[in-house]
């Protein structure tokens, strides 16, 4: 299979996703995160789907660089935050900013700034770890694609497996992909849904450096996850959402792991 002729063919995995397009991305390397506007805003962020209100009046302000890690249980609306931040869902009410830009009116220029790691990889089984990179590459004009691929390969530890259909990965494999699909054109925000899912230990700390980037050039991350110690390291604030609404925020350095347990286990008290 030739990846340029696979290209012009496919569509996007998932019909949530709809990568930019060639005419609204410019090369990342001349892309620099604005500094006079937070990295992620939002105000009042509401999501109802029918009656039930995934999102209550979610306030959100992170500065360049700032990592926040959200806890919750399932169906506390982590997801659904991160979807409306991905440009994946519009909100019913509120306001959200990326960079000074919003998703509902500038939904190319977001997908410029961000890279997404979310429940589904984005991925498409058939073609190999390689095309895969350089399909989405090419609809992010990605400079130095070929060499960009094999050092994104080699950070994750895929490089050997490089030529391998996606479906005859493993799970944790096909995790490690979609990492590297996600910082391939170098966005200064990331969007992490659980992004440990399929991953022993070694393997997610093999990733950090990927996620979190260099300390000259920090990511802006949100990150959602049920492992508590993993969120407490790894950001600088911490965030308990608990039925669309947060209930809790503090620094990370203000906690420790057992106090941070002890805390959470308290606001789950009483939840079906």
């Amino acid at each position: 299979m030739q990846p340029s002729n696979a290209s012009s063919k496919l569509q996007p995995p998932t019909s949530n996703l709809q990568p930019p397009t060639r005419t609204n991305l410019q090369p990342q390397a001349n892309l620099q995160p604005p500094t006079s506007s937070p990295a992620v805003w939002a105000r009042g962020l509401r999501v109802a789907f029918g009656a039930t209100q995934a999102l209550r009046g979610v306030a959100l302000d992170l500065a360049w660089g700032e990592r926040l890690a959200i806890f919750g249980p399932n169906g506390a609306g982590k997801t659904t935050l991160l979807r409306v931040l991905s440009t994946l869902a519009r909100p019913t009410a509120g306001e959200v900013r990326l960079a000074g830009l919003d998703p509902a009116r500038d939904a190319q220029g977001v997908r410029r700034l961000i890279g997404v790691v979310g429940h589904q990889p984005y991925l498409y089984p058939e073609l190999t770890a390689s095309e895969n990179l350089r399909y989405y590459g090419r609809l992010y004009r990605v400079p130095d694609l070929a060499v960009r691929v094999e050092a994104v390969l080699e950070r994750v530890g895929l490089y050997q497996r490089r030529d391998e259909p996606v479906a005859s990965l493993s799970r944790g494999m096909q995790q490690r992909l979609a990492i590297a699909r996600a910082v391939l054109h170098d966005p200064p925000i990331l969007l992490l849904d659980e992004p440990d899912t399929g991953l022993d230990l070694q393997a997610f700390q093999l990733l950090e450096a990927v996620l979190l980037g260099s300390p000259d050039a920090p990511r802006t991350v949100v990150l959602a996850t049920h492992n508590l110690d993993q969120g407490l390291r790894l950001a600088g604030r911490v965030a308990i959402l608990v039925g669309g609404r947060f209930v809790y925020e503090q620094p990370s350095a203000a906690l420790d792991g057992q106090r941070l347990k002890e805390l959470y286990q308290r606001l789950l008290v009483g939840l079906p």
